[in-house]
């Protein structure tokens, strides 16, 4: 099989299809929330907290996620997160037009369910292709991504001001249209159910969620975690940053649209180069991409220094993010995959959260250059920690 007849699978296909369409919702939340927070939040603080309870949801739904696709199909769970998505859309548009911030920190909540949801289509591609080509296919689902990251600012951009005189109103309500327009091409994925025996039943799979001990397992999770909580802690409060700084919406907008195009555009070559040099190598490679990212935000408040850092940290969790997933699907037997699957995002979530909670409280009181240094330095004690970890595996 090749790269080519990958995409010739007629499931393959329809499943990117419908993950594209899907992920251009994600851009138009992460550009609004920030945004619909700072207009209606009552407090500094809490103007991240709309998009701090998106990822405190994915940490809820994860692991429901994977056991309702354990037992239900992944079909089903993405037409699930769908449905979710839709209903937080049309709940976060009246919350504009209520002027309600509980009600649009609510609407997030469904929308970032729904976005957990959409995070198993990476592990879907491996299912449905030769195990050999399970890099490849990982990464050329996420690398479908990169169309969403230019279609969702774009969206944004356009839809922002469709229920005027509401600000952004209309950009929730695109999210809407989006969430079911993306459920046309899922409809015609064919996935294999799973199993229904006793080796699938639910409290195996929590007996499964033992193989978290293993260090290869470990050191998988610990990587996607720690290359998705730094992303998040740096990508939340940069559009609040940007127009703090005196810059506009709209280029607030781009900045984030690039760096999209940066975490997802790498992935055309990073599950050949995973095949080459090893998925450890590439994640950790991430991690370090990361911490010059870091850098590269503390060094200034110009647009070159915002568009150059986000740019940067988008290659750095690409190579991290999916370095660790495929560490994690090469380490798993197929019984464990529904538990360990829903613990791993559900980690990585838990740690998205607090990033993202706490870049609200050190962007207003502390600053962007502060936010960066500490980002980098996360990244560095993650780096020093997997080292010790080897270290520690050799000798015994």
């Amino acid at each position: 099989m090749s790269a080519i007849s990958i995409l010739r699978n007629r499931n393959f296909a329809r499943l990117l299809l419908a993950n594209t369409i899907l992920g251009a919702a994600f851009p138009v939340q992460l550009i609004v929330g920030g945004l619909a927070g700072l207009m209606l939040a009552p407090s500094p603080e809490l103007v991240t907290l709309p998009s701090s309870v998106q990822t405190l949801a994915g940490m809820v739904a994860a692991a429901p996620f994977s056991l309702l696709m354990g037992r239900m199909g992944r079909r089903a769970g993405f037409a699930f997160g769908a449905v979710l998505t839709l209903l937080g859309a049309i709940l976060a548009t009246q919350a504009l037009v209520s002027q309600s911030f509980a009600l649009l920190c609510a609407a997030h909540f469904l929308m970032g369910a729904g976005w957990a949801s959409f995070q198993y289509f990476r592990f879907a591609a491996g299912e449905i292709v030769e195990p050999n080509w399970r890099p490849v296919a990982i990464s050329l689902m996420l690398s479908s991504l990169l169309v969403a990251a230019i279609a969702g600012p774009q969206v944004f951009i356009m839809a922002q001001n469709a229920l005027a005189p509401i600000p952004f109103a209309g950009a929730y309500a695109a999210t809407g249209l989006i969430a079911v327009l993306g459920l046309v091409p899922l409809a015609a994925v064919r996935i294999p159910r799973p199993a229904t025996d006793a080796s699938t039943e639910w409290t195996s799979r929590f007996a499964a969620l033992a193989a978290l001990h293993r260090p290869a397992i470990r050191r998988a999770v610990g990587i996607a975690a720690i290359s998705q909580g730094v992303m998040v802690f740096l990508m939340i409060p940069t559009p609040i940053a940007m127009v703090g700084c005196g810059f506009s919406e709209a280029t607030a907008s781009d900045v984030v649209r690039w760096h999209i195009v940066a975490m997802f555009a790498p992935s055309f070559v990073t599950g050949f180069l995973i095949k080459r040099f090893g998925a450890q190598r590439i994640a950790v490679t991430g991690l370090v991409i990361i911490i010059a990212a870091a850098v590269a935000a503390a060094l200034g408040l110009s647009a070159l220094h915002f568009y150059g850092s986000l740019i940067v940290l988008g290659v750095g969790w690409n190579f991290g993010f999916i370095g660790g997933t495929t560490m994690l699907d090469a380490a798993l037997a197929e019984k464990e995959k529904a538990a360990v699957q829903g613990a791993n995002d559900t980690i990585i979530a838990l740690v998205s959260t607090i990033c993202a909670f706490a870049a609200g409280v050190v962007i207003s009181s502390l600053g962007w250059a502060v936010l960066a240094m500490i980002s980098g330095g996360m990244v560095l004690l993650a780096i020093v920690a997997l080292a010790l970890d080897q270290v520690r595996l050799a000798r015994s």
